[in-house]
């Protein structure tokens, strides 16, 4: 268990080990839910992902085009655990 300090004006600073465990960068936000008895829960804040982001993934990864014959065909033998 980690002891943090609150400054006079209410800041606290985590430690370098706290925030790679918790998965936070510098600039990155942190969620702090609120729990009963005066518990928190503390996490990395994840912001929500776009399509755009999605579609930009795979970006210049490969130089095989693929029709949407063969996309379907690859998405449904995924979801039949063939591939």
């Amino acid at each position: 268990m980690a002891t943090l300090t609150v400054t006079e004006r209410g800041q606290v600073t985590f430690r370098k080990e706290i925030l790679q465990h918790l998965g936070i960068k510098p600039g990155e936000k942190i969620e702090l839910e609120l729990l009963p008895d005066g518990r928190a829960a503390l996490s990395a804040a994840r912001p929500p992902g776009t399509i755009d982001g999605f579609l930009g993934l795979l970006a210049g990864k490969t130089t095989t085009v693929a029709t949407i014959d063969e996309i379907n065909e690859a998405a449904a033998k995924g979801w039949a655990g063939e591939e």
